[in-house]
């Protein structure tokens, strides 16, 4: 799911998206590309939601990587992640795609570079035959535009 973001931070989106995620019984690794950037988003995860909604969650580089059902780094999920969720341009292999029930592309829709990074990502995505979805809060509020089936090898071949 590729997530057009005009008007949120992926803190944000991911508040929302990892408990649901969790509620299903999936981990969550969010890979970045900048240790600066997973600092500021590690602090903005422990405020999101309060009380009421505390998303338990963790940086790579500790004892307690693989117990972590939120883990936030630079590398291979560690934690027995099932969800991928890819932010400041990280990016996920065609067998790392395969082996997650979901991969979110987070962008900052503001960002000229981040925006045709996530097209690219998209083609390469519907090229190798995954599932797709485009999602933007252009509007205000989260629409899909677009959706791409996967696609199954052509058994004559």
């Amino acid at each position: 799911m590729f997530f057009h973001l005009m008007q949120s931070a992926p803190a944000d989106t991911l508040a929302v998206n990892a408990p649901r995620a969790l509620g299903q019984g999936w981990r969550v690794m969010v890979r970045g590309t900048d240790p600066a950037a997973l600092d500021q988003l590690d602090a903005a995860l422990w405020l999101k939601g309060g009380d009421d909604s505390f998303l338990p969650h963790g940086l790579a580089g500790g004892p307690q990587d693989a117990d972590q059902p939120v883990l936030l780094g630079l590398g291979a999920p560690t934690n027995g992640a099932k969800v991928l969720a890819l932010v400041d341009g990280a990016e996920a292999s065609d067998a790392e795609i395969t082996a997650m029930e979901r991969v979110w592309v987070l962008f900052d829709g503001n960002d000229s570079a981040r925006l045709q990074a996530a097209r690219a990502q998209w083609k390469e995505t519907v090229a190798a035959g995954h599932p797709a979805q485009y999602w933007s809060e252009e509007s205000g509020r989260w629409e899909k535009k677009a959706e791409s089936p996967a696609k199954t090898a052509d058994p004559k071949s």
